[in-house]
């Protein structure tokens, strides 16, 4: 392993020898610099990973000396170290880019931890990602070996995305195909426990919360107990999507997550439509066959009619509200036109008695649809981890992620959730 370059940078670095030989007997090479002077001109010299820096030096002190340094390399990690505990110093070395700050006087295990934690942090986290994935490799084996439950699925389909998300962060190509095996293996042996379980939750029989299930079971309580709630369909988004997110969430909400399965067919216009009715397709033909158009079974279609499914649906509950609120962002032009529209919204919904709000955004969906047809995108997002920094990325800068930071400062409740997900094909059906 190549040993990591330190520059210590102190005017009494002789009586720092015992902490260089005790990093030097650690891997590391630490070159020692008494004044800001010399340090620039090693700097400049050659590449170092990391500066250990102190605060109060003859001449040009370390502040200043920080300064310069950044100006030289702006990427290059400085940890400074101080025998002051001011409060404003501290928050002007943070100001400055500082990695790291430790108080004098400091022991080896202190410089040692830190410099583990900056330069070697990576490899230490690749190396315990490998170890802590054989073991959950191994769990998952032994779960598909024994008769397996809907709970069953759902533990082993969220341990699958935390792991996407994790091996995805340290990129070492051998996991990531062994992975991606144990997926396909899982993919597989699901679609079989679904094929035969599915018509027995049809009857009712030890069956999940499916799409049919969701305004009863997690929107109904919280409406029924007087809260204000925003109920926010972002369509097509899969877990692992939502994990990438939900860091962007939990600054300004607690959270609080559950579970259900789709209907099948797990297409926009069967299982959003059950999500609102709380009825199976067949029951939505046959009580409102106005609104069910076998022949214009897209988007603009059949999905026309979602806010009179859900209301009709909230009076079967026991509820009479007056009014509900009901918005669908299809495109670029729905995102802008509910950002001009949000103050205004945010304000009715707050003084007025409207209990709940829908709200449905089609990016994902779109995305996810147009990877398949656009050159651009299939280039931008070529595989999944560079899907969800897609959907990451529009999140972050989205009227959606603004409007739930604006919800967050009020009393209501938020229940976020997706209608189906997708799977990315690499083979042609």
């Amino acid at each position: 392993m190549i040993k990591r370059k330190i520059l210590w940078v102190d005017d009494e670095i002789d009586l720092l020898r015992p902490h260089i030989i005790f990093l030097g007997e650690r891997g590391y090479s630490v070159s020692p610099a008494t004044n800001g002077k010399d340090a620039l001109c090693l700097i400049k010299r050659e590449p170092f990973d990391l500066v250990l820096l102190d605060e109060m030096m003859p001449g040009l002190g370390g502040l200043s000396l920080l300064s310069e340094i950044k100006e030289i390399d702006p990427n290059l990690p400085v940890v400074m170290i101080t025998k002051s505990e001011e409060e404003e110093l501290m928050e002007e070395a943070i100001g400055k880019n500082i990695t790291d700050y430790l108080t004098k006087p400091v022991n080896p295990s202190q410089i040692l931890s830190v410099c583990k934690r900056i330069l070697d942090a990576k490899h230490i986290r690749g190396e315990r990602i490998a170890r802590d994935y054989a073991a959950i490799s191994s769990t998952i084996r032994s779960m598909l070996s024994s008769p397996i439950s809907w709970k069953d699925w759902i533990e082993i389909y969220s341990k699958l995305s935390e792991w996407d998300l994790e091996i995805e962060g340290c990129r070492d190509h051998a996991l990531s195909q062994i992975h991606a095996d144990q997926r396909r293996e899982c993919n597989a042996q699901f679609g079989r426990y679904v094929e035969e379980s599915y018509p027995l939750w049809l009857r009712g029989e030890d069956a999940p919360p499916l799409s049919v299930d969701v305004v009863s079971k997690f929107l109904s309580p919280l409406l029924a107990s007087g809260q204000k709630v925003f109920f926010v369909i972002i369509d097509c988004m899969r877990l692992d999507q939502w994990l990438y997110i939900k860091p962007l969430l939990a600054e300004f909400f607690n959270i609080r997550c559950n579970y259900y399965y789709s209907i099948l067919p797990t297409a926009t216009p069967y299982s959003r439509n059950a999500l609102f009715s709380g009825l199976f397709p067949d029951q939505i033909a046959e009580m409102y066959p106005e609104m069910w158009k076998e022949a214009n079974l897209d988007e603009q279609g059949i999905n026309r009619y979602e806010h009179q499914l859900l209301d009709r649906q909230l009076r079967k509950l026991g509820f009479n509200f007056k009014r509900t609120g009901y918005i669908k962002v299809f495109d670029a032009a729905g995102e802008e036109r509910l950002a001009r529209e949000m103050n205004s919204l945010l304000r009715r919904f707050n003084s007025s008695a409207v209990p709940l709000v829908s709200i449905v955004f089609n990016f994902i969906d779109v995305l996810a649809h147009g990877r398949s047809k656009s050159e651009i995108l299939h280039q931008i997002a070529p595989d999944e981890a560079a899907f969800r920094s897609l959907t990451r990325s529009w999140f972050n800068y989205s009227v959606l992620f603004t409007m739930l930071r604006e919800i967050a400062d009020t009393k209501a409740v938020v229940v976020l959730t997706s209608d189906h997900g997708s799977i990315f094909g690499n083979r042609a059906t």
